[in-house]
């Protein structure tokens, strides 16, 4: 978000598109990223409840030599294919330039976004969910720091983004690294821990690759979204992606419950303890929902207000606050089936998440905003209302899935 609104501080609306589709490819491999480490958190979070600290020390170590293999292997191939992906997203030709240089610099950082995850998940597995909150603090402070250097008194446009978020992030593993160095963490690592082992990898990988897939087809569909909305023309191209930059922002919330549910679901479950996992996945929609509603009325309110604040085009305003009415009530549903997901990952059935997220984005998602995009040439509002319809598909699969699982283990009730 502060790559954008600073970006629209300064520069028109070519730049600002280059920074929204720019942006939204990187949310796309950074959420596949952490769908992977949701493996990684899983893993060590059954051995941590188990009391087992070998297993998860195995588990440590395994994840960073699977993942700064991975990154290595994403950054270089992406370098390759920069220009075909700007062109597959049907970027506004006004705007190619700028996204190629954002996204070439984003690429570069890939290791930094990487190694910030996979520290992450660790924490998370071992129970300890500030430390990640804090790193990303020092890594936001930073980010706005440098993009007004860049973008505002070095003028470097849509480079100068991308140069604050990848620095800012190798900032933030730095941190990181820092405070392991010096705390003493409850698992001792030894080399041997490092070396892949293929049981350990295993199960990293039959968790966290469903995950991945369910988050990677979710953001192809928000960027083949993006696509039809740059169809439409700089105006509407410009308004989507501020209003996925605003809905990123609220999502945080509904989409932190999938990890949460995953960490405390997978630990309990480890110590023998279902029905605990059963009661996060609970409350977790309580609080997701009472949340997602209270955002969702209150834009219905103040919507152009907020598009207003990332730039000062009326025209993009207005399609922006209609866009923004309509896809606000993704964040009710969302939440609900980010909560049913973390519980099927924690159980070692995330193969669930990934076939709801897919059946409901080929299904609904993808074809509702083709079609009211075509139906409803003057307004974003049924656009954004296609998002949520194909949340609430997901919602229903996830119900069926629970009720079947809930069925044949008869000890576990929802009370």
């Amino acid at each position: 978000m502060a790559d954008l609104f600073i970006i629209g501080e300064f520069n028109g609306v070519a730049a600002t598109t280059s920074v929204s589709v720019g942006s939204q490819v990187m949310h796309m491999l950074t959420v596949i990223i952490v769908g992977l480490a949701m493996g990684s958190t899983v893993s060590i979070g059954n051995a941590v409840g188990a009391g087992n600290r070998k297993k998860a020390a195995l588990s440590i170590g395994n994840t960073v030599t699977l993942f700064m293999a991975l990154s290595l292997i994403l950054t270089s191939v992406l370098i390759l294919v920069v220009k075909p992906i700007v062109n597959a997203v049907s970027t506004p030709p006004e705007a190619v330039n700028g996204t190629v240089k954002y996204l070439t610099i984003c690429f570069l950082g890939i290791p930094f976004i990487t190694a910030y995850n996979i520290i992450s998940s660790i924490f998370r597995g071992l129970g300890d969910s500030k430390s990640p909150m804090y790193f990303i603090a020092i890594a936001c402070a930073s980010n706005i720091i440098l993009d007004y250097l860049f973008i505002g008194v070095l003028n470097m446009g849509p480079a100068g983004a991308a140069l604050g978020t990848t620095l800012s992030q190798a900032l933030s593993v730095a941190v990181s690294l820092l405070v392991i160095l010096k705390r003493k963490l409850d698992v001792t690592l030894k080399k041997s821990d490092f070396k892949p082992q293929r049981p350990v990898m295993g199960k990293i990988l039959k968790i966290g690759i469903p995950v991945s897939l369910q988050d990677g087809f979710i953001q192809i569909s928000f960027i083949l979204i993006t696509a039809i909305a740059n169809h439409r023309g700089l105006t509407d191209a410009a308004a989507v992606g501020i209003v996925e930059k605003i809905i990123g922002f609220v999502f945080l919330v509904p989409s932190s419950m999938l990890s949460a549910v995953s960490a405390i679901g997978a630990q309990n479950i480890g110590a023998g303890k279902p029905q605990r996992a059963v009661s996060t996945l609970k409350y977790a929609i309580i609080i997701s929902s009472v949340f997602s509603v209270t955002v969702a009325v209150i834009v219905q309110f103040a919507a152009n207000s907020a598009v207003s604040l990332f730039t000062d085009d009326s025209a993009v305003v207005i399609s922006g606050g209609q866009y923004l009415k309509g896809y606000i009530w993704d964040c009710f549903f969302a939440g609900i089936h980010f909560s049913f997901s973390g519980y099927f990952c924690a159980a070692g059935k995330s193969g669930f998440s990934f076939l709801h997220n897919l059946l409901s984005i080929i299904l609904v998602r993808i074809p509702g905003a083709y079609i009211t995009s075509k139906m409803f040439a003057s307004t974003l509002l049924p656009m954004g209302l296609s998002s949520a319809a194909g949340s609430l598909f997901s919602v229903i699969i996830c119900a069926v899935i629970l009720a079947v699982m809930l069925r044949k283990n008869k000890k576990i009730v929802i009370s």
